[in-house]
């Protein structure tokens, strides 16, 4: 049965709830994901909540008076009957609720008065004010019984102002096991209309937890997370959560959450349980976890080395599973195999420290939800706390005041806030405006959260208000302040318009008689990294796509992607896009479907190493896009018709590379075949000095995007250009006659190798040396004309500022680095660097150490070319080593070295 249909049962053949009698009702406070409001005034505040425990059920009331009110019976009779493990069950009703004792007697209802009589009870209904029977009643729950409870707290906390009301007052102990809590705050009253659904629950940020933080940071002025360790972000989405520490960008790497009876304390990375930097806060946690008392503490076999470092610092504690008399529980987040065991042990009192971080765990399964399916996630959710796919940044940070709390930034207070500026139709005030980057990026985690009853009504809840705004319009000429209410809509819109698709994407629902199909055949096969194959369709903006693929094919790891514009800008001041606008699925059936917001090129990624041969796909609900393929497209029908099609983005393709362009930059490309076979010689260049086959294991690729994530271009699968590039990748006679320096660059990126580069010196210096050779041997434009930089005054003026300057290394960079180079090769040709490119594949045991690779190029080069070399590379200040130099003192001098004369030159 589903949280709905649960609701349904308990309003039914009501229309209102009746509150208006003199007792005052108190709000109540909904955490986990077994519990939905059942009321919620106009106001925000909660009045009845129901929720599961185990195998039984709950449904409180935010004031006795109200079980027993005469105007609310219809909704008693329903909770009973809902509660009811059993239609004979008995049902015991404290002495003091008459009406309802007579209103369920009359119903047909065994009725037994409690506390005088508990045994065999199907159903308990009381007040909240005493916990003796606490334990035998969460014991009751958890056995299948059902508990109708009704009280407030306000009054009790009046009376116990030390006390914590949570932890405290005598009904949270017995249904905050549920994830329903009475609170010391007045209730709205009035009579209020039933909702057709589960009504939407307002996030909670009344509970202040400066009084636990003081216990947490007691000692502590900073937060060192500054060794070689790399921790997770961490999402804080409960409202019983709270920040331990925050870097300077308000990331979140440690953190707390109160859930039923119990506590917990989530570090994000295990490694931080051991560091001496942090050993305060540790055992400040275990002792909050233990509520100070030291008592029983079970560490994971897994972590074992905790227990050990406890044991030493006077911690009672104990290698164990999770088991009956702990108190406090230690483990990792990489195994969920005690998740139910560990819920349960917090629910009803016990502290959980847990350690972990979750980004190489999404880089392994980068296809998976890791607030789904990472192990700690299926733990953690349900205390309202996620470890995140995303790294934070490391260093010293300065412990959070705890009087000060509550202006840190924290999701649930910072989503309340954004709430209220979109309904208020303001821009986006203080301290929310400073939070954005962090909001944009929780609120975006958040939307794929698993979707339990709160969870979903704070979903539904961005949903409407981001709808209610609009999508902004963006583009070159009218950019969007990434910064800005706008720039979060951006952020927003693909999980909203996912979420808002996703009960309608339905494949049985798709109306494939009504759309027209294309099949397309796509390689399986692939010999390199993870690779996109095109469809040559294109998927309009908010669109809906059907692609049925063979049986066979099924669960390889193939994926659907909309879009080609892969950049993120979500660091961008200004945006002339959205910030993302790619979707990826995983294909899990035969039939799938694939929307997105911002629309695309449609494709197909072939996993790594796949061996899947020819698949032929149909696709429903998309539309061809200009695609030219030589060797198999017409020229004829490329004029005639293909590159007139109205898709906005056309695609170029051949063997080794494939050009992705706004469309209208191909509708006057008269040759793409003449184009196509001059890019055939630069793919064969490129592959030629880099010593590979030549075919590339996947063609490259480059798109042109309206706004990129750094310079005017930049490599990676794809290259990334400007769209005002897209005219000079087609442009055959300004390729012959001045070259492409740029593309040729990045594809140069491509092609280094760590294990021959010397980063950072050479990252933006031997990319340039497929620039000089494809503009040499392809083009024939010499080097001095491929770019200005390389005219023979310029380079001699900076070799000998370079050596005036002492020929220091931390200067050797880009167009200084490139002229060592470029001094061996006109020294030796081009065939000494493809030996060695060629070499270095079949090499095994290098170092990463600059310094030893530097060496060792140095002896592979002059080896190569039967010259010692140790001079010319220590004139350009390179480490050269002793041993380096002994090994080469057996080669014959090169006397033409060219960094003889400028060394000269300026000794004298």
């Amino acid at each position: 049965m589903t949280f709905n249909e649960d609701y349904q049962l308990l309003v039914k053949g009501l229309s209102e709830l009746d509150f208006i009698a003199n007792a005052v009702p108190c709000k109540l406070l909904l955490t986990g994901d077994s519990v939905f409001p059942v009321l919620v005034t106009p106001s925000g505040d909660v009045l009845i909540a129901a929720s599961r425990y185990g195998k039984g059920r709950v449904v409180v009331v935010a004031h006795e008076a109200y079980l027993n009110n005469s105007n609310l019976l219809g909704f008693m009779k329903n909770a009973v009957s809902w509660l009811k493990p059993s239609v004979e069950a008995v049902i015991g009703v404290n002495k003091n609720l008459h009406l309802l004792s007579k209103l369920l007697c009359d119903n047909g209802c065994t009725i037994k008065t409690i506390p005088d009589d508990t045994q065999g009870l199907g159903v308990i209904c009381m007040d909240g004010y005493n916990d003796s029977q606490a334990k035998d009643i969460i014991s009751f729950l958890q056995e299948g019984g059902g508990l109708l409870i009704g009280a407030q707290a306000w009054h009790w906390s009046s009376c116990n102002k030390n006390k914590n009301v949570l932890l405290d007052f005598p009904g949270n102990k017995i249904i905050s096991v549920s994830g329903i809590y009475f609170l010391n705050k007045y209730g709205e009253k009035g009579k209020f209309s039933v909702s057709k659904d589960i009504p939407r629950c307002p996030v909670n940020t009344d509970v202040n937890f400066s009084t636990d933080l003081k216990d947490l940071l007691r000692g502590v002025s900073i937060l060192d997370i500054s060794g070689p360790s790399i921790p997770s972000q961490l999402l804080l989405h409960g409202p019983l959560t709270f920040p331990i520490g925050l870097n300077d960008s308000n990331q979140c790497f440690l953190a707390a959450a109160i859930y039923g009876k119990g506590r917990v304390v989530v570090v994000s990375h295990e490694s931080y349980l051991m560091v001496p930097e942090l050993k305060t806060v540790i055992l400040n946690a275990i002792s909050w976890l233990d509520s100070g008392k030291k008592r029983n503490i079970g560490v994971n076999k897994n972590m074992a080395y905790l227990n050990e470092r406890l044991k030493q610092e006077g911690v009672s504690s104990r290698v164990s599973d999770v088991i009956p008399g702990l108190d406090v529980y230690c483990c990792n987040s990489y195994s969920d195999t005690e998740a139910e065991c560990i819920k349960k042990f917090v629910a009803e009192g016990g502290g959980l420290l847990i350690g972990g971080q979750a980004w190489y765990w999404s880089i392994v399964n980068p296809s998976k939800n890791v607030l789904l399916k990472y192990p700690g996630n299926k733990i953690l959710n349900t205390f309202g706390i996620s470890i995140l796919g995303k790294t934070t940044s490391k260093g010293v940070f300065k412990a959070i005041d705890p009087e000060g709390a509550s202006n840190c930034y924290h999701f649930p207070r910072a989503f309340s806030q954004l709430v209220k500026n979109l309904q208020d139709g303001v821009d986006l005030k203080p301290p929310l405006s400073s939070w954005l980057n962090n909001l944009k990026e929780d609120a975006s985690s958040f939307m794929s959260l698993p979707a339990s009853p709160l969870v979903l009504s704070v979903q539904r809840e961005c949903v409407c208000q981001v709808k209610r705004c609009g999508i902004p319009k963006v583009s070159k000429t009218c950019p969007v302040k990434n910064n800005s209410k706008d720039g979060l809509i951006l952020q927003l819109s693909e999980e909203i318009w996912s979420f808002s698709q996703a009960d309608t994407q339905v494949i049985d629902n798709f109306p494939f008689q009504k759309e027209p199909s294309v099949t397309v055949e796509i390689d399986g096969t692939n010999a390199g990294a993870d690779a996109w194959r095109s469809t040559g369709l294109y998927l309009p903006p908010e669109k809906t796509a059907a692609l049925v693929f063979p049986d066979s094919v099924i669960d390889k790891g193939l994926q659907v992607q909309v879009g080609c514009q892969t950049d993120d800008l979500s660091s961008a001041e200004k945006l002339c896009r959205a910030p993302v606008v790619v979707k990826k699925a995983l294909v899990p059936s035969e039939k799938m479907l694939i929307s997105c917001v911002w629309g695309g090129l449609l494709y197909i990624i072939v996993p790594a190493k796949s061996r899947l041969g020819t698949i032929s796909v149909t696709v429903y609900g998309a539309e061809p896009a200009p695609l030219y393929i030589k060797g198999k497209t017409s020229v004829s029908s490329w004029l005639e018709n293909i590159r007139t099609l109205p898709a906005p983005w056309a695609e170029l393709v051949t063997e080794n590379i494939i050009l992705t362009v706004p469309s209208s930059a191909t509708r006057s490309l008269n040759d793409p075949e003449d184009l196509l076979s001059l890019w055939d010689k630069i793919m064969e260049a490129v592959a030629e000095l880099a010593a590979i086959p030549k075919q590339l294991p996947r063609p490259e690729r480059i798109v042109a995007d309206v706004q990129i994530s750094a310079g005017w271009l930049h490599s990676g699968y794809p290259i990334m250009c400007h769209w005002e590039s897209a005219g000079d990748l087609l442009n055959i006679e300004s390729i012959r006659n001045t070259g492409l320096w740029g593309p040729i660059h990045e594809l140069g990126h491509n092609q280094q190798k760590w294990y021959w580069e010397f980063p950072s010196h050479t990252t933006e210096a031997t990319c340039n040396l497929w620039s000089v050779y494809v503009h040499e041997t392809v083009l024939k434009i010499p080097r001095n004309l491929a770019h200005g930089s390389l005219q023979p005054k310029s380079r001699a003026d900076k070799i000998k500022q370079y050596l005036e300057n002492g020929a220091k290394l931390e200067k050797w960079n880009v167009w200084t680095a490139l002229e060592t180079y470029l001094q061996l090769q006109e020294g030796f040709g081009w065939d000494p660097f493809k030996h060695l490119f060629a070499e270095y594949q079949t090499m095994s045991g290098i170092s990463n150490n600059n310094k030893d690779k530097m060496n060792l190029w140095a002896v592979k080069f002059s080896e190569a070319v039967n010259r010692n070399l140790t001079p010319f590379f220590k004139a350009w200040g390179w480490p050269i080593d002793d041993k380096t130099c002994a090994k080469l003192s057996g080669l014959p001098e090169w006397k033409e070295n060219p960094m003889t004369a400028y060394l000269s030159e300026i000794k004298a």
